[in-house]
């Protein structure tokens, strides 16, 4: 039996990863803490997964030692996955970013130096590497970030390897590439396309559509951290990894791809002014975590879009208060807990 912190865990990849070890691992306890902002929410699990025994749910902030230092104490595997994480934010309210992501990051990164854990997943970002200047990109890639939000997962990542080579924690930086899938907020490429196709609204597409990206989908991102989690940690401690496919696809595809699903007209997409920061194409080397764990992704884009699709039209009721809702970030001094 394994107790695993999954701080971050209410948002997107962070919810589908909890449902993803408690159906896998029916002894392992998954503590959760998120402070439960404008992309996690309670309502990313079932009801499943609220009432199992094994799931524990902690509102509370990365900031907040005392509670962070309480529940690290509880595990055996920190998975750290909070932070801010949109890029067209970072370019307006950019504080708070490096607030969570990097001070945050901090807190978790001392609570783990000082209290004994097998592993430290922290779970970094492709944008850190800005714009491909290789192909594929491999973990020794130029950290060049181009925007406020890559440069604050930067200053996190790079902070994580430094509390490895001064405190010997047991770390493992984790860089992967665009998710997809279920429970994905709106303000995301993917989501936002598929949802705005099925209510026919216009799909925005920034500049010409021609900036790419390596799209991973959520599922196998769990796969490749549950490899993490059960390895031989000697093989990992101290590296860096990127997850993704090894394949790029356009945004301006993607946009097409969703309406020919769909069986909407192109007419839908309309161009916008190219945004602040833009990356214009990241692809991922598999080299390195398919050699040192033998991990590969399994979902190929075209699948797994389509059944990203088929859970936003199955899910309406989730994602329709996302349309109406404010997004106002909530901060948290103390945290409360709450049982499920």
């Amino acid at each position: 039996m394994k107790r695993i912190l999954v701080t971050g865990g209410a948002g997107f990849i962070g919810c589908n990863f909890v449902g993803y070890l408690l159906k896998k691992y029916k002894g392992y306890k998954i503590i959760v803490l998120d402070a439960l902002t404008y992309a996690g929410s309670i309502n990313n699990f079932s009801d499943e997964i609220k009432n199992n025994k094994n799931f524990v749910f902690w509102q509370g902030n990365v900031m907040n030692g005392e509670i962070v230092n309480e529940l690290v104490q509880e595990s055996d595997v920190v998975v750290h996955m909070a932070a801010e994480s949109h890029v067209a934010r970072s370019i307006y309210d950019n504080r708070v970013f490096f607030e969570t992501d990097v001070i945050g990051t901090q807190v978790v990164a001392n609570a783990v130096a000082h209290n004994k854990v097998e592993r430290f997943i922290h779970i970094s970002s492709s944008e850190v590497y800005g714009t491909a200047e290789t192909d594929p990109m491999t973990e020794d890639h130029p950290l060049n970030p181009m925007s406020p939000y890559a440069a604050a997962k930067v200053g996190a990542d790079r902070l994580v390897y430094s509390y490895f080579k001064t405190y010997d924690i047991p770390a493992v930086m984790i860089r992967p590439f665009n998710n997809y899938g279920p429970y994905q907020h709106l303000e995301k490429v993917i989501p936002r396309f598929i949802t705005s196709a099925l209510t026919d609204r216009p799909l925005t597409v920034h500049g010409e559509g021609r900036s790419s990206r390596d799209w991973l989908n959520v599922n196998d991102h769990c796969r490749a951290l549950d490899a993490f989690i059960h390895c031989d940690i000697e093989k990992v401690k101290g590296e860096v990894f990127n997850i993704g496919t090894g394949r790029d696809i356009s945004v301006g595809e993607i946009a097409e791809m969703v309406l020919d699903i769909l069986g909407k007209p192109k007419s839908l997409i309309t161009h916008v002014e190219d945004r602040q920061g833009q990356v214009t194409r990241h692809i991922s080397s598999v080299d390195k975590v398919r050699d040192k764990l033998g991990y590969r992704p399994e979902v190929e884009f075209e699948k797994g879009l389509e059944d990203t699709i088929r859970w936003y039209s199955d899910n309406r009721d989730w994602w329709e208060r996302l349309v109406w809702m404010k997004s106002i970030p909530m901060r948290l001094v103390g945290g409360e807990k709450v049982i499920y």
